[in-house]
């Protein structure tokens, strides 16, 4: 089986133009074959592009684990610069199915783009603590999310996620939510950001947020996923509208190996950090003790339609999305 990794190329420009908003980046590198998955040693051919993020070594564990050969599939992952640059991929089908965050799919479909919710991946954890958090200085005055108040806030790409469950937050708190200031930067510069004063929080996920929380100089403010929507999907896995209706037993076999390899994943989350270090070159202590996120393939359909309620509540879109309609079935 093929276990190796390529960057994408770059496709469907006036989509992507369409997207602008909900993500930044975008594929670059070599081509895969469009349309259809081909065949490899009797197993079907399918591309799957994924984050260099740690919850996304859950599909190199399910290639690992060979439970994607045991529903017939031969998967390729290839390696994408954000969420929402992949969806042009996905559209045009120089990949078969991603693995990205739920609300650039779901913005996506408000702006017209033909796309499909395969399955759950990841989600952040409703209570405890959770896999990204709010992080500002210890001596910065800022007690909770209404103290962001005329402050700025980095996060890495802006209308999506981050900003969004940070301003329902601050809204919990008893602050004025259309008074925070977000600034977009990747999550490495994001401490050093802060160290300098250049910004007054940082929305950080795992492992940059254990490692900014060692530090006695900085302290947590909160996590916003957990404040705001205990639960929130951080990823789903999704398809092409058009190549769920013409390669449905493909998809099909798609979504009961990943649901099986997320299962799977949960009951062996020391199995998933051992596949980290040649994932994505963490070392190998960080990865040991990396608070990993809940995997399930199951799609929270609630929880997503309540995101979608704070999508028209903070005009990322005009209307809610129909999650159900989005999903397959």
């Amino acid at each position: 089986m093929k276990r190796h990794f390529s960057k994408v190329l770059a496709g469907g420009a006036i989509i992507a133009l369409a997207l602008t908003g909900c993500g930044s980046g975008s594929p670059s590198g070599s081509e895969a074959p469009e349309g259809s998955a081909g065949a490899s040693g009797g197993l079907q051919d399918v591309t799957v592009g994924v984050l260099t993020i740690a919850p996304s070594a859950a599909m190199q564990y399910g290639i690992d684990e060979g439970i994607f050969e045991k529903h017939g599939l031969n998967v390729e992952l290839q390696t994408g610069q954000g969420g929402a640059a992949m969806l042009p991929a996905v559209s045009t089908g120089t990949m078969n199915f991603a693995v990205g965050n739920p609300l650039s799919v779901m913005t996506a479909v408000n702006k017209g783009l033909d796309m499909k919710i395969v399955s759950g991946y990841s989600n952040s954890k409703a209570e405890g603590e959770d896999i990204n958090a709010v992080v500002t200085k210890a001596d910065s005055g800022i007690e909770d999310f209404a103290d962001l108040e005329g402050k700025t806030t980095a996060v890495n790409t802006l209308k999506t996620q981050g900003d969004l469950t940070i301003m329902e937050s601050a809204a919990i708190d008893g602050g004025d939510p259309s008074a925070l200031k977000f600034s977009e930067m990747p999550f490495p510069d994001m401490e050093a950001q802060l160290e300098r004063g250049n910004v007054d929080a940082i929305w950080i996920p795992e492992p940059f947020q254990s490692r900014a929380l060692a530090n006695e100089n900085y302290k947590l403010v909160g996590y916003p996923n957990q404040k705001a929507l205990p639960g929130l999907p951080t990823m789903v896995t999704f398809t092409s509208g058009s190549y769920a209706e013409e390669n449905p037993e493909i998809v099909a076999d798609f979504k009961a190996a990943v649901t099986e390899t997320l299962a799977a994943a949960e009951a062996d989350p020391e199995g998933v950090r051992a596949v980290l270090p040649k994932f994505m070159g963490m070392d190998e202590a960080v990865a040991k003790d990396l608070k990993m996120e809940t995997f399930d393939g199951e799609v929270p359909t609630q929880v997503l339609s309540d995101m979608g309620e704070l999508m028209v509540k903070y005009e990322y879109v005009d209307s809610a999305p129909d999650v159900a309609a989005m999903t397959v079935q």
